[in-house]
């Protein structure tokens, strides 16, 4: 069998959880199956990976325009594939014109979905329109559909339903366990600025609205004076969210000491030490199908503080691993809190909790830990990944 997985991202080009997932999946599935990876950006080295750029007509064209150039040149050469298998709406469009180009089968995993998403119509402008008809296009012809946890197979039926619901599988994100673990390295960490000696509350994602950040800049301000506050934030949406996030650490730096903004993406060992020195992680997204950080955190040994919405309580047990944070939520797609002062009351309150008990932090990071090598080894999504397979072919 050989599968075409498209992608946007693939190593080293990867800014995001749907980048770590493909590259996961990939090395998972290469075991017994010929897996070729077509994807966007500079040529690659790896064996079977073809990279393909925007071609330079489009250069200066609206973002979807340029992606829908190079889904084009990927559908094109997807021609002796038995099956194509693509992820976000990038890739999409290429998975959906390689099934009708080439009569094959077409898989799409859902990372996120545009109409949850409508914030991005700072980032595209019209292009949002065009990213919505991609995906909705691709997701209704799809001959299968993966969504990363529960909550977001309901968040797909709900805003596409007309899909056949039998068609949408939950295969869970995964973590490789022998390159997320507890990874003591205090010269790296001090190196990053962090006093490993004193409590700390880590955060790790992308500068963009679903992650909910502002949120946790105005909690962090009721956190004791000893605590630090780690952002490794970086790959900012828009000029707009990154002015707001900006002016808000700063903000805060000037009240207190111990605010440490890391705005490039960590190497892996940097940003296990970075876990593992933590008290507690946080993940104070509005949206979040799964959020494979915080699985990078439970891997690492860490507690996660989560907000109780998407896919987040399907991987922090509640009380056992972590904590979930309360929230209503908007129903117009932008998730936002209906109270927000009281959302961010909530997430200070429990972080404070967990920070006040390093010892039953300690134990909720170790449940953490055996979490994920319980229940999200890549080995168990391969598997399933390939039944999704056969069941097509």
């Amino acid at each position: 069998m050989r599968v075409d997985l498209l992608t946007k991202e693939y190593p080293p080009e990867i800014y995001g959880g749907a980048g770590v997932h493909v590259a996961e999946l990939v090395r998972a599935l290469r075991h017994d199956i010929d897996v070729v990876v077509r994807c966007f950006g500079g040529d690659r080295d790896a064996p079977s990976t073809h990279a393909y750029g925007v071609p330079a007509e489009l250069a200066d064209a609206n973002a979807t325009l340029a992606t829908l150039g190079v889904d084009l040149r990927m559908a094109q050469d997807v021609q002796g594939a038995d099956l194509v298998h693509s992820h976000t709406w990038y890739a999409n469009g290429a998975g959906h014109i390689a099934k009708l180009l080439h009569g094959v089968p077409h898989v799409v995993t859902a990372h996120s979905l545009e109409p949850l998403r409508p914030w991005k119509a700072e980032q595209l402008g019209g292009g949002y329109r065009v990213s919505s008809w991609i995906e909705k296009t691709a997701f209704e012809a799809a001959d299968a559909v993966i969504a990363v946890s529960d909550g977001m197979r309901r968040d797909i039926l709900r805003s596409y339903p007309a899909l056949d619901a039998s068609r949408v599988q939950v295969v869970y994100n995964g973590i490789d366990l022998e390159r997320w673990k507890p990874t003591t390295d205090h010269d790296t960490v001090r190196a990053l600025g962090i006093d490993p000696d004193r409590p700390s509350v880590v955060f790790v994602g992308r500068i963009t609205r679903q992650k909910g950040l502002p949120y946790l800049l105005r909690a962090a301000a009721a956190l004791p004076e000893d605590v630090q506050l780690v952002l490794c934030a970086g790959a900012p949406d828009t000029a707009g969210i990154m002015a707001e996030v900006t002016a808000g650490v700063r903000a805060l730096q000037e009240q207190r000491s111990g605010v440490v903004w890391i705005d490039r993406l960590l190497p892996q060992h940097e940003l296990s030490a970075v876990l593992t020195a933590g008290t507690v992680f946080v993940c104070p997204s509005v949206y979040e199908p799964l959020g494979i950080v915080n699985l990078e955190a439970m891997a690492c040994g860490l507690p996660v503080v989560g907000t109780a919405t998407g896919g987040i309580p399907e991987v922090v047990a509640d009380g056992e691993t972590g904590r979930l944070v309360p929230i209503d939520q908007a129903t117009d797609g932008t998730g936002t809190p209906l109270d927000p002062d009281l959302f961010v009351a909530d997430l200070a309150r429990i972080l404070i909790e967990v920070l006040s008990d390093p010892v039953r932090a300690a134990e909720m990071g170790r449940a953490g830990r055996l979490r994920a090598e319980r229940e999200f080894s890549w080995d168990t999504i391969a598997v399933r990944t390939r039944e999704i397979y056969a069941s097509l072919l």
